[in-house]
């Protein structure tokens, strides 16, 4: 008996329904409108919020790619300064193995003039490494400024 009071309940709840899908839709309410007005400001502070991600995601894009040209130069800087500081140590061993060879010569009696001049040009060379390490690493600390005195407020 419940089952069949059941089954007529559920009977009547689809006719119902029918109807309902087959009405004209109804006028909008107030609280429809109400609700209609929520939805649009919420659209509009969404389409806020997603221009200012955009916004903020591209000022990122740029830090990032000024951040990497300026790793990119200081690398660059770093291994000009590194080459420099190798032909200075390679200056300076060929200059000690040079003054080494002198010593020895004049302590044997026979110092060559050649020896004389090949320390000369050995020490020339090494004076001339030095200057390029030194013009490296006056580079390197110049591109380090450089975007410092750029951002400076120009006074």
């Amino acid at each position: 008996m419940a089952e069949m009071r059941l089954t007529a309940a559920l009977d009547r709840l689809a006719l119902i329904n029918d109807r309902l899908a087959m009405a004209d839709p109804a006028p909008a309410s107030g609280e429809t409108a109400a609700l209609e007005e929520a939805l649009e400001a919420e659209r509009a502070a969404n389409e806020q919020l997603e221009e200012r991600v955009r916004a903020i995601k591209e000022r990122q894009e740029k830090v990032v790619s000024r951040l990497e040209a300026e790793v990119a130069g200081l690398r660059a800087a770093l291994a000009e300064r590194d080459a420099a500081f190798e032909g200075l140590r390679a200056a300076n061993d060929r200059l000690r193995a040079n003054n080494t060879a002198l010593r020895e010569a004049i302590l044997a009696g026979v110092a060559e003039p050649d020896m004389v001049n090949r320390a000369m040009a050995h020490e020339l060379d090494g004076l001339r490494a030095a200057r390029a390490a030194d013009r490296a690493e006056v580079e390197l600390i110049l591109a380090e400024l450089r975007p410092l005195v750029e951002e400076a407020p120009h006074a």
